[in-house]
C-alpha cells in the first residue's frame, strides 16, 4: 500500500472514530431524509432541471441550491415573480410521481434498527418523504418532521427542535445526521453535535460539522446496536 494510500486510510479511521464518539454521546438522532437515509438524486434532478427550464435559469446552480431547502422556499426564492403556489405543486407532483433511481444508501436500515430514539428530519412535504421511504424500501418511523409541520426550513433550525421536542429530548442531547451545508447549520443552531455524510458535498463545504464520515453503515459497524 502507498503512503497516501495509509495516510487516506488513517484519516478516513479518525474521521469514523470522530462520528462514532458524536453518536456515543447522543441520547437520541434527529436524521435528514435524501442525501442521508436515500438518494433519490435522480428523480430531485429530473424535477428541478424541469423547473429550470421554465424559467430561463441554469439546473445545476437550481438543483445545488434547491438541496435541503423545502421546495416551496426555492420557488419563492429562486422564481420571486412566478405563481408559488402552482411552481411548488408542479414540483411536488414531479417528486412523488418519480420514483425511478430512489434506494436507500448504505447503513440506512441500520440506523433505522439501531434502538436509539429517532426522528427523520426532511424538508420534503409528508406525502413525499412516505412516497421515498416506500421506494427505498425502509421502514417509517413514528416522528417524521416534514416541511408541512414547520414555519421555516433548513437552515432555520425549527425543524430540528421539533423532532428533538416529539423524542422528548433537548437537541443538545441529539446527533443530527447530514449531508447538506444548509442542514448542518440547521443542527447546530439546534444545539446539536452534527455528523456530516459525504454523499452529496465535499469536505469544505461539511466543514462546520462535528464529524464527516463516508457511509452510515461504517459508522453503525463501529458503534453497534443500542439497547434502549
Amino acid at each position: 500500500m502507498s503512503t497516501r494510500a495509509l495516510g487516506d486510510s488513517a484519516l478516513g479511521s479518525a474521521q469514523a472514530l470522530s462520528g462514532a464518539r458524536v453518536l456515543g454521546g447522543a441520547k437520541a438522532l434527529l436524521v435528514d431524509l435524501d442525501g442521508t437515509l436515500v438518494d433519490s438524486s435522480a428523480p430531485v434532478r429530473r424535477a428541478w432541471t424541469a423547473f429550470a427550464k421554465r424559467h430561463g435559469l441554469d439546473p445545476d446552480e437550481v438543483h445545488a441550491f434547491a438541496q435541503g431547502r423545502p421546495s416551496s422556499e426555492t420557488v419563492r426564492l429562486l422564481a420571486p415573480s412566478a405563481d408559488h403556489a402552482a411552481e411548488a405543486a408542479f414540483v411536488e407532483e414531479a417528486e412523488t410521481t418519480d420514483t425511478d433511481g430512489v434506494f436507500a444508501l448504505p447503513g440506512a436500515g441500520e440506523v433505522l434498527r439501531s434502538g436509539y430514539p429517532l426522528a427523520i428530519v426532511t424538508s420534503c412535504s409528508a406525502q413525499l418523504a412516505d412516497v421515498r421511504l416506500r421506494a427505498a424500501g425502509l421502514p417509517r418511523p413514528e416522528v417524521v418532521i416534514s416541511s408541512n409541520m414547520v414555519m421555516r426550513g433548513k437552515p432555520d433550525p425549527e425543524a430540528f427542535l421539533l423532532g428533538a421536542r416529539r423524542l422528548d429530548v433537548t437537541a443538545a442531547r441529539c446527533a443530527v445526521l447530514e449531508d447538506s451545508p444548509i442542514g448542518i447549520d440547521a443542527g447546530r443552531a439546534a444545539g446539536a453535535r452534527v455528523i456530516a455524510l459525504r454523499t452529496t458535498h465535499g469536505d469544505d463545504a461539511l466543514a462546520r460539522a462535528d464529524a464527516i464520515i463516508d457511509s452510515l453503515a461504517a459508522l453503525f459497524a463501529r458503534s453497534g446496536k443500542r439497547d434502549c
